[in-house]
């Protein structure tokens, strides 16, 4: 049998919190702008994705271990250095020990080379070395095993710096349907100088440094990549100038274990669509390492040396996703655990869709400037804050959150995430004003939260004007369901929020009832019930933390209007504000 009112009151002290009135925040989400997306059209050639070639139009390259053997005089042979200097299609097949093939053509040449059953290594150099052509293509042929190898330390031939088992000064595009295996103990698998473009093939990389490493671009489509890097998966940025590095996938399998970033992008990152499992630095379990001793070291292990001029930060950066402008994702299907954050960007982040299950040493999702998400479905089982950025805006998407701080964190001015920021007021709510200019907008979407630390934090404004959102907070520290700085304010959508009273705010300006109750201690698992004067259920929440206040706010309840709490079986009967 339920406690009467009156004893409910007497032994938890329920009461209705005192709300602040102030003005009703009308900001509907930072926009963002995806002018820099691009189509398929605009990246990739007809020639980049047709792989076939003339058999009679093929001048033929035979590897015959130290030495080769070709009959055109489009190609010289010294030794087992094999030199192409003009244009046309170049099949090669069987082994070579110890040497590389050279593309020394005319600027207004395109080369394309068929590895069709061949193996090359280098104890000392690149086995695919690109110096001059308009454009080179790699074509996998088809059912094709091919291997790259480049074993020992890098012994510089020409003022070239020279580093990668695939180094070319001009546009690359690797295509086929074949397989490719590359090993780089001392460097880059491969490396361009241009625009890489890849459109087809299987691909295994083992390296001491990038996996994949252009200056201008980086544009992937229909392909397979294993990769273990010593430093980042896809690494893609021009020191010279920063309108560069560019990064495109769609419709492609990724499996990238990276001791720095899984993908960076010196400028923007867009990815259309594919499967993405990516591991760096060993995982979120290292979230507190900020640099790996091993860094550098050959898959993973300490004491390679690399001795070619290629600038190398002393910490390692180890983001799953990670651009210095904009990041855009349509589509895909992502597996991502980092020590840092999964999905960074120093400007924005926009997530127009895709399946991401992330553990994060840092944040699930950063933008040091808006983070946007329309649609999607994300489930953040390990993060320092589920998601950070100066202007947040939520449209849409299924949305799970464990952080051991904050599970939403608008840190505009100075960032006090899980310190309770400037409350001021009394102690039921209404923080003061302040220079803070972060938001947080929530317009749709189903979002949980099980936050160790504040589960919204606004340093600056909160709107919620649509959506499904459960914020499961502690009762330890001074943590908030709802903090913060400027304005709190509900028009539309269902809220539900348990969590710690010493600290508590709950929302100053609403159009809809708002149930701001304390309830003293209340163990872990005890459901919260909320019922009309006709019994009907409106809510039935049951937190999975011990909690000491509960709030609620949906378009089913009116100002004014009588309901009942049940916590447990304590229940009270109180008026919506």
């Amino acid at each position: 049998m339920k406690k009467s009112l009156s004893l409910f009151l007497i032994i938890i002290c329920l009461f209705l919190f005192v709300s602040c009135e102030e003005e009703a925040v009308t900001n509907e989400g930072a926009t963002v702008d995806t002018s820099f997306a691009k189509n398929e059209d605009e990246l990739f050639t007809d020639r980049d994705k047709n792989p076939d070639y003339s058999e009679s139009d093929t001048v033929y390259i035979e590897l015959r271990g130290d030495s080769a053997y070709c009959s055109s005089p489009k190609v010289s042979i010294n030794g087992s250095e094999i030199i192409i200097n003009s244009e046309g299609i170049f099949s090669v097949s069987g082994s070579l020990d110890n040497g590389t093939i050279k593309v020394a053509s005319s600027d207004d040449s395109k080369v394309q080379i068929v590895l069709d059953g061949a193996s090359i290594q280098s104890s000392d150099y690149a086995p695919i070395y690109v110096l001059s052509a308009n454009k080179v293509f790699i074509t996998l042929a088809e059912g094709s095993e091919n291997s790259l190898s480049s074993t020992g330390t890098f012994v510089q031939r020409d003022e070239n710096t020279v580093d990668a088992a695939i180094f070319s000064k001009q546009d690359l595009t690797l295509n086929g349907s074949g397989s490719l295996n590359i090993t780089s103990t001392e460097g880059h698998g491969i490396t361009c100088k241009d625009d890489l473009v890849l459109t087809g093939g299987v691909y295994d990389i083992t390296c001491a440094y990038h996996a994949f490493d252009a200056n201008n671009s980086i544009r992937i489509s229909d392909i397979a990549v294993t990769a273990d890097a010593g430093k980042d998966g896809l690494h893609c940025e021009n020191n010279d100038n920063s309108s560069y590095g560019y990064i495109y996938i769609s419709n492609s399998n990724m499996d990238i274990e990276a001791e720095g970033d899984g993908i960076s992008a010196g400028e923007s990152l867009q990815i259309e669509s594919g499967s993405f499992h990516i591991l760096c630095a060993g995982g979120y379990e290292n979230g507190s390492k900020k640099s790996s001793d091993s860094y550098g070291g050959f898959m993973g292990r300490p004491g390679s040396s690399q001795s070619s001029s290629s600038s190398l930060d002393d910490q390692t950066s180890s983001k799953g996703l990670k651009a210095v402008s904009s990041l855009l994702i349509n589509g895909g299907s992502f597996n991502i655990n980092t020590a840092d954050d999964a999905v960074h960007s120093n400007s924005s982040v926009v997530i127009n869709s895709g399946d991401f299950t992330i553990l994060s040493g840092d944040d699930g999702f950063h933008a040091d400037e808006t983070l946007q998400i329309n649609a999607g479905s994300i489930d953040i089982s390990e993060s320092y804050e589920g998601l950070e950025g100066l202007n947040i805006t939520i449209m849409g998407g299924e949305i799970k959150i464990v952080s051991s701080d904050d599970g939403i964190n608008a840190a505009g001015g100075t960032d006090q995430s899980g310190t309770g920021g400037n409350r001021g007021g009394d102690r039921f709510g209404g923080g003061q004003s302040s220079s803070s200019n972060g938001s947080i907008v929530i317009s749709g979407g189903s979002i949980y939260m099980n936050a160790s630390g504040d589960g919204i934090d606004a340093n600056g404004t909160l709107l919620i004007s649509g959506g499904y959102t459960v914020v499961c907070g502690p009762t330890s520290g001074d943590t908030s369901v709802l903090d913060y700085d400027v304005s709190g304010t509900i028009t539309g959508g269902t809220f539900i929020g348990t969590g710690a009273y010493q600290m508590a705010q709950t929302f100053s300006d609403s159009e809809q009832g708002v149930f701001s109750v304390s309830t003293g201690t209340i163990s872990a698992q005890t459901p919260v019930t909320l019922t009309d004067t006709n019994g009907n259920t409106l809510f039935s929440f049951t937190p999975s933390l011990s909690y000491a206040i509960v709030i609620l706010s949906s378009p089913d309840l009116k100002k004014g209007e009588s309901y009942t709490i049940t916590v447990g079986d304590i229940s009270g009967t109180f008026e919506a504000s």
